[in-house]
C-alpha cells in the first residue's frame, strides 16, 4: 500500500503582551512592580483617562478608560505615570526581533501583538515547547510578560491568547469551538463591537453559536460581507495567512493627484486637499487605522518637490481632522509658487481599536457625539450616494 503523507494543517501563534505599557514602565522602574499602578494621559488631571493598568490594579476593579479620579477613589494609593511612547516602541521592536529569530513569518498587528506561523518549524508537535521558549525569552531578556494562543488559524489563535492572562499559553482547536465559544454572548467574540452586537441582537442573535448557525442570507442582508466573515469565524473558519509584509503596508496611507493646471490660487488647492483628505480617510477606515503624522506633498510647476509634516498628540482618521492638518501645513509653508501636484499621507498608523486618546470627560462626550454623526452620514451616503451629504463649514 503506498505511503500517503497527510497534509499538515497550519499552526498559528498569537502573541499578546500583558498590560504592555504598564509592564514596560515596571521593567524600567522595578519599584512599580507588585503594586497597583497605571499609565494615564495626564496623571495630574483627575479627568484624564487610564491607558492601561497593572494586574494588581485590575484586581481592585480598576480598568482601562477609567478616569484618573474614579481610579483614585477606588485606590487612593494607585501610582500613575505618564505614557512614554518612545520607550514602548523600543520594547515592541525588541519583542518582534526575538520572534524573528524563530521564523520570518511574523506579522505584527499592533505595538504589542503579533501572529507567528510555526507550521514549518515544528507545527503542532512542538507548538507548546516553541511558545514556552518564546514566552520565557521575552520575560528573561526584556522583563516583559506575554500570553500566547495556539490554533489552526488567526481568529482562533487571537481568541486563545485572551483566555489566560497574564503569562498564559492556550491551545484552541476548531473542534472545541461549539463547546467553548458558542455559548458566549456575541460581544465576547473578537471583531464584534457594540454596533455589530446591536444589529445582531435585532436579528435575535445573542450568542456566538446563534451567529454560527444563522441563515447566511439573513446575515448578508443585515451585515454584508463583513457579517459573512464573522459567521465563518464563529464556526472557527479563518483562511487569512500570516503576512510579514502586511505590517509594512500598514505604516502609512496616502493619496496624491496632479492638478489640471498649474495652480496659483489658494481656494482650488484647498478643494484638492478636501478631495485628498476624503480619499485618505476612506482608506484608513477600510483598514481600520489611525495615524499620528500628517504629511503633505507639494510639487511645483518646475518639478521641485517638498514635503511638510506634523506629528500629533492624538492619532487621526477622520476626513475633517486630516483636512484641517493638511491645509494648515499648506497655508504655513506654501509661498505662492505654481502648484502641479498635491498629496496627503497619514503615517505612524495603528489600529483604531488600539487607539487610546488622552481625553477629558468633556471632550470624550464630544467625540462620542461625532462618532454617531459620522455613522449616520456614512449610512446616508451608502443609500443616496457619496455626494448627497455636504458638511457645513463654520466661518473663521
Amino acid at each position: 500500500m503506498p505511503n500517503v503523507q497527510r497534509k499538515q494543517g497550519k499552526v498559528i501563534l498569537h502573541l499578546d503582551m500583558n498590560s504592555f505599557f504598564a509592564s514596560v514602565e515596571q521593567s524600567y522602574s522595578p519599584e512599580l512592580k507588585g503594586i497597583p499602578m497605571a499609565v494615564a494621559g495626564n496623571p495630574k488631571e483627575r479627568r484624564g483617562i487610564l491607558v492601561t493598568c497593572s494586574y494588581e490594579a485590575r484586581a481592585l476593579g480598576i480598568y482601562t478608560t477609567m478616569s484618573v479620579g474614579e481610579a483614585k477613589r477606588i485606590c487612593p494609593e494607585l501610582v500613575i505615570v505618564p505614557p512614554d511612547h518612545e520607550k514602548y516602541r523600543i520594547a515592541s521592536n525588541a519583542v518582534f526581533s526575538i520572534l524573528r529569530t524563530y521564523t520570518e513569518l511574523v506579522e505584527p498587528v499592533s505595538i504589542d501583538e503579533a501572529y507567528i506561523d510555526i507550521t514549518d518549524i515544528g507545527g503542532l508537535t512542538d507548538a507548546v515547547r516553541i511558545a514556552e521558549n518564546m514566552q520565557q525569552r521575552i520575560l528573561h531578556e526584556l522583563d516583559l510578560p506575554c500570553s500566547i494562543g495556539i490554533a489552526p488559524n488567526k481568529f482562533l489563535a487571537k481568541t486563545a491568547s485572551d483566555m489566560k492572562k497574564p503569562m498564559g499559553i492556550t491551545i484552541l482547536r476548531k473542534r472545541q469551538v461549539p463547546h467553548l465559544l458558542w455559548p458566549l454572548p456575541v460581544i465576547e467574540m473578537h471583531g464584534i463591537g457594540q454596533s455589530t452586537q446591536k444589529r445582531l441582537n435585532e436579528l435575535g442573535i445573542t450568542t456566538i453559536g446563534e451567529l454560527a448557525q444563522a441563515e447566511e442570507l439573513t446575515i448578508k442582508i443585515k451585515l454584508g460581507k463583513n457579517g459573512l466573515r464573522l459567521q465563518k469565524r464563529a464556526n472557527g473558519i479563518d483562511n487569512r495567512p500570516v503576512d510579514p509584509e502586511a505590517a509594512e503596508e500598514r505604516k502609512s496611507v496616502g493619496s496624491s493627484t496632479t492638478l489640471v493646471i498649474d495652480e496659483t490660487e489658494l481656494e482650488p488647492c484647498l478643494e484638492t486637499f478636501r478631495f485628498l483628505a476624503k480619499k485618505v480617510a476612506k482608506r484608513l477606515d477600510a483598514k481600520g487605522l489611525a495615524g499620528q503624522v500628517v504629511m503633505i506633498q507639494i510639487r511645483t510647476s518646475d518639478w521641485r518637490n517638498f514635503t511638510r509634516s506634523r506629528t500629533l498628540v492624538n492619532p487621526v482618521y477622520k476626513e475633517e481632522e486630516i483636512y484641517e492638518e493638511a491645509i494648515n501645513l499648506f497655508k504655513l509653508h506654501w509661498e505662492g509658487d505654481p502648484v502641479r501636484l498635491l498629496g496627503i499621507t497619514v503615517s505612524n498608523v495603528i489600529p483604531v481599536n488600539e487607539l487610546h486618546e488622552q481625553l477629558s470627560m468633556y471632550n470624550f462626550e464630544k467625540y462620542a457625539k461625532e462618532e454617531k454623526m459620522d455613522k449616520l452620514v456614512s449610512e446616508l451616503e451608502k443609500k443616496f450616494g457619496s455626494q448627497s451629504i455636504k458638511r457645513g463649514l463654520s466661518e473663521r
